[in-house]
Order: structure tokens, then sequence, then C-alpha cells
């Protein structure tokens, strides 16, 4: 499941609906060309088969575009995953992101919709088999969530897992792809279900029960999770610098998850995340409420950080009433701006 072109193989042999593109790995110019006009048209994505996180990822608006991006993705993958193998989907589904499995709604960033997110929330629902989530509000998602624990009993994965999702605007889902591992947004599942994951993960590695560990799911309420990163707020350049002043929230229904402290240095080398707030409520304005609470009452000095963004997103009303999708960033940057 790692390896994300046969990772949409197997999801498709299980009857899951994919994002329409490459039937694999695409090797050479000519079959990205070849791709690109007979399979999946333009804009198209090219993605890396093993990795993630951005790298090995070009969007391709038109033709003359393709054989650069195409060349620049393998290139960077090799030296990210050490693998140049690459595939390319359609690009024109930009509903909002659904998790399901850890369950999310993502506001992402870096003007892409495969960037990292800033904001991830969960909203209690259904459960399938007491281990697939299904996402509120998503048709069919609990025939779904049911498609996907077949299709990973089927090649035997027993661990922890996130599989994700696009949403078109019918509420029709396709998968993209499988993280075989914890996300950076799990506490917002942890949070609705009262599951550890980490913890559950442990154990069923040591041969536990799923039964045993997890037993019975019950959602509570609604979980906003916001990804505090030493960047500008505005640009999202890297801020790397030593951590004067460093206090963190409290409060009902706070969570925050954190190895920073006054006089830790942010180096430049690595990811930009310095901690995560999670603010869980019975509904989603009360998780709202909280975690404007929190952010306001939350002190980082010396480096800058996205807690001003994510304050502006906070207040903003589509984003309260749930309406927003993978370009909002962008528009909230643009307007922040004029």
């Amino acid at each position: 499941m790692g390896e994300k072109d046969r990772a949409r193989q197997e999801m498709a042999a299980a009857g899951l609906p994919i994002i329409p593109g490459s039937p694999g790995v695409v090797p050479d110019d000519d079959s990205a060309r070849k791709a690109a006009e007979e399979r999946i048209g333009y804009p198209l994505i090219i993605k890396a088969s093993e990795g993630g996180g951005g790298r090995g990822m070009r969007i391709v608006r038109t033709k003359s575009e393709l054989l650069t991006a195409f060349q620049t993705a393998r290139s960077e993958a090799e030296q990210a995953f050490g693998s140049p193998n690459v595939y390319m989907e359609e690009i024109d589904r930009t509903s909002a992101a659904y998790r399901v499995s850890s369950a999310g709604r993502s506001a992402r960033k870096r003007r892409s919709p495969w960037r990292a997110g800033v904001f991830d929330s969960a909203a209690a629902s259904e459960a399938t088999r007491g281990i697939a989530v299904a996402v509120a509000g998503c048709e069919g998602s609990k025939r779904m969530g049911d498609q996907v624990v077949e299709a990973l009993t089927k090649i035997g994965y027993s661990s922890a897992g996130t599989v994700e999702f696009w949403r078109e605007e019918s509420g029709k889902l396709y998968f993209i792809e499988m993280n075989a591992r914890i996300q950076v947004e799990h506490p917002v599942t942890e949070m609705v279900t009262g599951v550890d994951l980490v913890k559950s993960q442990i154990r069923i590695a040591a041969g536990e029960k799923l039964s045993d560990v997890v037993g019975p799911v019950e959602f509570r309420g609604h979980a906003i999770e916001c990804r505090i990163n030493a960047e500008d707020p505005d640009t999202f350049v890297p801020s790397p610098g030593r951590v004067t002043a460093f206090r963190v929230p409290g409060g009902p229904g706070i969570r925050v998850d954190t190895a920073c402290y006054a006089d830790a240095v942010i180096p430049p080398y690595y990811d930009s995340l310095i901690a995560k707030i999670i603010a869980h409520g019975r509904d989603r304005a009360e998780a709202i409420a909280r975690m404007k609470g929190a952010l306001g009452g939350f002190v980082v000095e010396g480096v800058k950080t996205t807690i001003p963004l994510q304050r502006r997103i906070l207040a903003d009303p589509d984003f309260a009433a749930g309406k927003f999708d993978t370009h909002f960033i962008e528009r909230s940057i643009a307007v922040s701006a004029k």
C-alpha cells in the first residue's frame, strides 16, 4: 500500500472508484505523452509512487509543460525516495479532501491540494465494523468504509493506516492513496473516538486482537487540529531560529502535542512543524470557539508562526460553516493581501 500506483490497482480491483489516471508507473517520455493525451487530459498531476509530502509531485496544466515536469518529478522522487517511479492522475476534482480510518477534512496550503494541511477536522459519524470511520456527509460513506476494510483484509493489512479520498460536489468519493502509518492528524480521530491510535497500533503489533484493543467505537462531538509551523503566515517561507518564549494553552477540550520549549532552536533542515493544537467540542461551533481561545493564548516568540493565518481562517464564515475546498488557503491569503 506504500507503493501508490499499486495501491490504486488494489483498490480498483476491490471495487472502489479511483481518480482516472495512468494504469501504473509511467516509465518514460513517450508513455507520459500517451497517458496524458489518450487517458487523462489536462490539467493533470504527476506523483511519486513511493513517497509523499509534495516531493516528486508536479501539476501540469498544458501539453508544453508535460515533459519538463515529468523529468523533474522523476529526478526529485529518486533523490527523495530512492526510486524515480511516478504515475499520473486527473486533477480537476477539487472538492474537499476526506480521509477514512483517520477521518478528516483539510484546509491545505502552498497553492496545491497535495501540500501539508494547516487545519484538519473530524466529525462524529458511524463506524463500519469498528475499524473504518465513515465520514459524515459523504454519499455512500458506510458502504465505502466496508469496501476499504474488505480490501485491506484481503491483502493482509493489519495495522493503522490512513485511506485518503477526494469528494466531488455530488458527494461521490474517489480513492487517492493510502498512507500505511500513523498520520500527523491522528489526534482528531482520537478526540472523537476516545481511541489512542498509537497505543493501539503497538498493542496490535504485539499480537493482541483488534477487538480486545479497540472494542466498540463510539463517536462524540467534533475536533479540529491546527498545525503550528515555524513559517511566515502569508508566504509560508520557513522561519528557523531560536524560540525565545513558549507557552502552551489549556482548558476544556484542548490538547497540545509538542516537543518545543523556550530556548529551543528550530533548524532549517526539517519539517517546520513545532506543535499541534487539537480542540474538541460537542459540535463544530464549540470546537472552533475553543480553538480560537487556544490560539489566542499560545505564545511563541523568536520565530514567525502560522498562528495569525489560522486565526483569520477560524474567523471566516465559510470555514465556520464547513464550506471550503482545497483552494481555500489561496483565497484566504488573496483576501488578506488586499
